[in-house]
């Protein structure tokens, strides 16, 4: 049809051209927008084929078939094959269990024989943190959902302060001007003055057409990467001279029969004003410089960084359930299957972002974040820890586990720690509090490790289960995952919780693991002196019962003895 309108004139060839001219630059300039139909197509390419396949020689058997019973027979075979496809595929779910098996024969897994320790425990859970930081913005203005990184050596909440979705004009014209970077360890979060850092980025999450963070880095991505890549979180950090940036997580899908996701690097875009040249920039080639997960390493602001995205982690960590081999899962065994539990009530789920000190754990792992699931049996009515699983949140290609049901501790899982802790305190209004994000807290304590879950009592909204509030000093709880004992610890004095957890089950340790006595108060000066005092009266010989009999045989002696010489 093009062929024939184009030989009809020269006017016919001269509007052909333009209108190729004017699709082939759609083509390019729109790419973010038609890229998730091209990762849809590569994510079940090989269904796709299939069913392409099927279908054309089906239809070409239809019309060889000269009978109407046969063309019916067709015509039913074809509708079973995709109902079939249906079920199995997606109502069963089997194309997620082939996919997640893939990732599973992609891992490079190391169990590890000893529990590492945390470091540097974050007080404040995330929903809480984004609760509190929206009450310090304007009403034309949104805060991003924050994310756990290092920032000058220390963990930091960070979050953008960028133009609200409500409000269509600011996402046009304005830019993102400020962001939070809020302590993860102190029970007093601020969300003012030098928490507000400003810094000024024309590209953001809630921005519109090209300065939207999602389009900018689609744009940026080659032709190859157009099909293969996503981008997906979003951290705020400082980069290696100190100025802050934005590193968007990428996703990278492998495979042809049944494709998965990977890391796929970081894309990382830099501060700045917007201006003409910027905006040539994104609509003809995006923003933001590509960095693969092999050239990481060379940039040591994000070496054990927070750059891992979650959708990532999640499917690694849930993967584990083919440890028993690839038919265990199946309903009919299930003898190690596991899954990630969910909390429930909108909290912030599975993966905990947590600071972990592999010092001397006889792994090559490094200390600093890790991505932290606490793996479940299948079963609803089962809570028991089945697998500590640590995912280096830098993406690094490794990850690390814990077999606690090989090791027969019978342990106590997250989705186990909110009724123990409402138990605990019956007096509490469970219906306007709930106990959240329980991540783990282990320490040597009495002469081992012994691992906890830290949990925070949050207020929730009844307009808005979404709405967290753990206040400026919230209520903390340490459960032991053992012998399943809440503990009420002061939110502000960490360096007390050691031993507040010993003073509670000192005992109870003693009796069971038959343990010493630890955390020995020092005596002060009249305390010595007592004590002194009373060894040294220890210390005297006791007398001996004989003594008086000695005594008195003595002096009948001596009476004896002047009568003799009386005589």
């Amino acid at each position: 049809m093009i062929k024939r309108y184009w030989n009809k004139g020269r006017k016919q060839k001269t509007i052909t051209i333009i209108l190729g001219l004017v699709l082939l630059i759609a083509l390019f300039v729109l790419r973010d927008d038609y890229q998730p139909a091209l990762l849809f197509v590569r994510k079940y390419i090989f269904i796709i084929l299939l069913s392409i396949l099927v279908l054309v020689f089906g239809l070409k058997k239809f019309r060889k078939t000269a009978s109407t019973g046969g063309r019916l027979g067709i015509l039913a075979l074809l509708i079973a094959f995709f109902a079939l496809i249906y079920l199995v595929g997606w109502h069963l779910k089997l194309y997620d269990y082939m996919k997640t098996y893939n990732v599973f024969n992609d891992l490079d897994k190391v169990e590890i024989n000893e529990l590492p320790l945390t470091q540097n425990e974050r007080i404040q859970p995330l929903r809480n943190i984004f609760s509190m930081a929206n009450e310090s913005v304007g009403e034309t203005k949104d805060v991003s959902l924050p994310h756990l990184v290092r920032v000058d050596d220390e963990n930091k909440w960070t979050m953008a302060i960028q133009p609200s979705e409500k409000y269509v004009m600011q996402r046009i014209s304005d830019n993102t001007e400020e962001v939070f970077a809020v302590s993860s360890t102190t029970p007093f979060p601020r969300f003012s003055a030098e928490n507000r850092i400003p810094v000024t980025f024309s590209i953001g999450e809630t921005l519109k057409f090209s300065r939207n963070t999602y389009n900018a880095v689609v744009q940026r991505f080659n032709p190859w990467m157009l099909v293969n890549y996503e981008p997906s979180d979003t951290f705020y950090m400082k980069n290696d001279n100190g100025e802050w940036v934005q590193v968007v997580s990428l996703i990278k899908w492998k495979g042809f029969f049944f494709p998965y996701p990977s890391f796929g690097g970081v894309m990382v875009i830099d501060n700045g004003e917007h201006d003409f040249n910027d905006y040539l920039e994104r609509i003809a080639i995006g923003k933001g410089t590509f960095i693969a997960p092999e050239e990481m390493k060379d940039y040591p602001y994000l070496n054990k960084q927070n750059t891992l995205a979650e959708k990532v982690s999640r499917l690694q960590a849930e993967s584990l359930k083919f440890l028993g081999g690839f038919s265990d899962p199946l309903p009919w065994n299930m003898e190690t299957a596991v899954k990630i539990p969910d909390m429930p009530k909108d909290q912030n789920q599975q993966p905990y972002v947590t600071d972990f000190d592999f010092a001397g754990s006889n792994t090559n792992a490094y200390s600093g974040l890790y991505h932290w699931f606490g793996l479940e049996p299948v079963g609803a009515e089962r809570t028991s820890l089945s697998y500590s699983v640590f995912i280096p949140a830098d993406g690094t290609d490794k990850l690390y586990y814990y077999d606690h049901a090989a090791k027969k501790q019978g342990y106590a899982g997250v989705s186990a720690m909110p009724l123990k802790v409402r138990e605990s305190r019956k007096e509490y209004d469970w219906n306007a509090n709930t106990p959240t994000e329980f991540r783990p807290y282990i320490k040597d304590i009495a002469g081992r490790k012994r691992l906890f879950f830290l949990g925070t009592i949050s207020a929730i909204s009844e307009t808005n289960s979404k709405q967290f509030d753990g206040a400026a000093t919230p209520d903390l709880v340490l459960i032991d995952s053992e012998y399943r004992d809440v503990i009420w610890i002061d939110v502000k004095h960490p360096s007390t919780w050691d031993k507040t957890v010993y003073d509670q089950l000192g005992e109870a340790w003693r009796a069971s693991e038959g343990i010493g006595y630890y955390f020995q108060e020092k005596m002060v000066d009249e305390d010595l002196l007592i004590q002194q005092a009373v060894d040294s009266i220890m210390a005297m010989p006791s007398q001996d019962d004989n003594e008086k009999q000695i005594e008195a045989l003595q002096q009948k002696l001596d009476s004896l003895k002047a009568l003799q010489k009386n005589e």
